[in-house]
């Protein structure tokens, strides 16, 4: 499964006189009618053997051919976005079946293109979803656009709804209390499957289904640390099938994403205006990374720039520079200055965040970063 840990030691790779293919292809059988993606597949390569030099060419011929082999003979076990980093020089093959969509691309290049992969980790966190009942619980995970149940909770001591009541408001004391003391026993199972799953893996955030009165409960019952991560409920059946959930919590999720977006945006703006640790515009972003002062970086998705590159320290600037400010090294063409950014960051520690749209930050040049110190 796609990791932050794994991006980072590949942002690590360099290719020292080798090339790595970067290949990014939508293979949605939705949008792709009789696996077209593979004639995309050939026109993409035709494209980068014509553009690029020979001597580049000669070194990643088989690179091209290894994919190419590849994508004709793996169709079954393609899902919805297929990323391939190869590189035959550095002995390099890695390849990443996604269940989003990606944007058909191929990059040719002295380190590997991996910015579309860390877009789809930031958008695509991880999050729990806990759908509860008196007396049985499901705990799913749910990691780019696919849903995986990771438990289910039953207990057999719950005594069944009285007549007079609801499970949770029952209109005999005696009777409700007995209820309630079982019922209690299970959410305290419940939350103590919950607390082994989430100290388990990284999920910065939990929705939680069921009866009103049912979630209710459970919430009074969460630790702090586990009631902060809970962005949003939904009403279901404890029977709901996996597409029926997925539908409950699409709006939960989608407005917890722009509400963290904006204040995230909101903050950055505030800082760096303030010169708080934060920086705003490509140019300010580039020293801060070779100063190895930042923190967090926050972009527009989609957002590109050119600029240069040093040949001995790999300082990355935007400017018209034909010696480096630093070392003195010479300075070279990069095409693709924000993947390097990017992954300059990653190796320094830092956190790459994207940004779907916001008008502040296109306005504040598209980028910026909190910054250590």
């Amino acid at each position: 499964m796609l990791s932050r840990e794994e991006l980072k030691e590949i942002a690590k790779m360099r290719g020292e006189g080798a090339y790595f293919v970067s290949l990014y292809l939508n293979v949605n059988p939705m949008t792709n009618v009789k696996n077209n993606y593979v004639i995309h597949v050939k026109n993409m390569l035709k494209d980068a053997a014509e553009k690029l030099d020979k001597a580049v060419m000669k070194k990643i011929t088989g690179d091209l051919e290894k994919i190419d082999s590849y994508i004709l003979t793996n169709k079954r076990g393609l899902k919805k976005g297929l990323a391939i980093l190869s590189s035959r020089e550095k002995k390099f093959w890695k390849e990443f079946h996604l269940s989003v969509p990606l944007k058909n691309e191929i990059i040719v290049d002295n380190t590997p293109y991996i910015k579309p992969l860390m877009d789809i980790l930031d958008n695509y966190q991880r999050y729990a979803i806990l759908l509860v009942g008196k007396e049985s619980a499901r705990l799913f995970l749910v990691h780019l656009g696919e849903i995986e149940e990771y438990t289910e909770v039953h207990s057999d001591d719950v005594p069944g709804k009285h007549k007079k009541g609801g499970w949770f408001s029952l209109s005999e004391k005696s009777y409700e209390r007995h209820t309630d003391y079982h019922v209690s026993l299970h959410l305290k199972d419940v939350i103590k499957q919950l607390d082994s799953f989430l100290s388990g893996e990284y999920v910065g955030r939990l929705i939680i289904g069921g009866s009103e009165e049912a979630f209710g409960k459970v919430k009074a019952m969460l630790p702090q640390t586990v009631a902060d991560k809970i962005i949003g409920t939904f009403q279901a059946e404890m029977f709901a099938n996996i597409k029926e959930i997925l539908d409950k919590v699409e709006p939960i999720l989608k407005a917890s994403e722009e509400k963290k977006e904006a204040e995230t945006v909101e903050d950055l703006l505030t800082k760096a205006m303030k010169n708080e640790n934060a920086v705003l515009g490509i140019e300010n972003v580039l020293n801060a990374i070779q100063e190895g002062r930042v923190m967090r970086v926050v972009m527009l998705k989609d957002y590109n720039q050119s600029g240069l590159s040093c040949s001995k320290c790999e300082n990355l600037t935007i400017q018209d520079l034909t010696s480096c400010p630093y070392c003195k090294g010479d300075m070279q063409k990069a095409n693709y200055i924000v993947d390097l950014l990017s992954q300059k960051a990653v190796e320094q520690g830092a956190l790459v965040e994207v940004v779907s749209q916001n008008k502040k930050l296109l306005e504040s040049g598209s980028i910026g970063a909190f910054l250590r110190f």
